[in-house]
């Protein structure tokens, strides 16, 4: 056999090894994708004051690289906490949900109702006014997130006591004083909500409230260790999600402080239950499940659909979803 001979066999030989190999890689990638990650490295953040309440708040949003500025806008995630939680408590959840593309608003409000025999932090509907046109302050203003916010765009992010605030106003509804103070309209820029350990129930009856949320897609994401927000209550609420988009994601061994950077932080009522699951890891789940879902459903984001729908349960063996598309 010539040279020539030889080395034709031999680069024929090599490109059918090479088309087998890049076969079976894709075919190992189509049947095992990755778990979508972090769009961003670097998440910074600076407070502020809300002008309609005077109320403080922290807004933490992703850093593009220097030649990207300005190309991407962000929608607008409100965190809203749980009762007697401070803002400082979910640094590293809201960094989380920061890092996959939100620009995120942690503020805390003071009130008082005396028919509850409640004085301290607690959130309510007309904050959620309140930051929306806070935010479009913000745009026109050389504030940090000038370029990248997209008013336009509201999502909803809340814990217990602020969990039950944003299915309220999900629902159109300002029935219960704790959750509701006067009136409320939903503004049309708001588009979705994912909510850790909270339900949505009358506390003078204890009626579990239906909520006609209108298509807006609703994720509940619950600890299995959760002795305040119980889990049953979870799902009768999700239940009550009138129409999909919706999602139950439990997470195994979280309590009711999954979300916080701290179990059981100074302030609130404590969980007797003890986490069976480290507190950055908790905190890691909760946000990236939550920030994946509104990715999905607001953004259109196919990875992140198929993840929260599809895969992400079987990827992550702490999780498992009820959902409904």
């Amino acid at each position: 056999m010539s040279f020539t001979a030889m080395r034709r066999k031999w680069v024929m030989t090599a490109l059918a090894i090479a088309i087998f190999t890049g076969v079976a890689r894709t075919s190992s990638a189509r049947t095992a994708p990755a778990t979508p990650t972090p769009l961003f490295e670097r998440v910074a953040s600076y407070s502020t004051t809300i002008a309609a309440n005077q109320n403080p708040a922290d807004i933490y949003y992703p850093q593009q690289p220097p030649k990207e500025q300005g190309r991407q806008r962000f929608p607008v995630a409100l965190l809203l906490p749980g009762a007697n939680v401070d803002k400082s408590s979910y640094s590293d959840f809201a960094r989380i949900v920061a890092s996959y593309g939100f620009v995120v608003v942690v503020p805390i409000q003071q009130r008082s109702l005396p028919q509850f025999g409640f004085t301290g932090l607690l959130p309510d509907t007309s904050q959620i006014d309140a930051v929306l046109n806070q935010i479009k302050t913000e745009k026109s203003n050389s504030t940090p997130i000038a370029k990248i916010v997209d008013p336009q765009k509201l999502t909803l992010l809340g814990h217990s006591a602020g969990g039950a605030v944003g299915l309220s106003a999900i629902g159109n509804l300002c029935i219960i004083p704790v959750t509701c103070e006067g009136s409320f309209k939903r503004p049309k820029e708001l588009v979705g909500g994912a909510f850790f350990g909270t339900s949505l129930r009358d506390p003078a009856t204890q009626e579990y409230i239906p909520i006609k949320n209108a298509g807006i897609p609703i994720a509940l994401i619950q600890g299995d260790r959760d002795s305040i927000a119980l889990p049953k209550r979870a799902q009768v609420t999700y239940a009550n999600i009138q129409s999909p988009p919706k999602a139950l994601i439990t997470v195994s061994g979280a309590n009711h402080y999954g979300i916080t950077n701290t179990n059981n932080p100074p302030g609130p009522i404590p969980d007797s239950n003890k986490p069976q699951i480290e507190q950055s890891q908790a905190v890691e789940t909760v946000a990236r499940w939550s920030a994946l879902f509104l990715r999905a459903e607001v953004l259109g984001d196919r990875q992140a659909f198929d993840y929260v729908y599809k895969t992400g349960d079987a990827r992550d063996r702490r999780v498992s979803v009820t959902s409904q598309q």
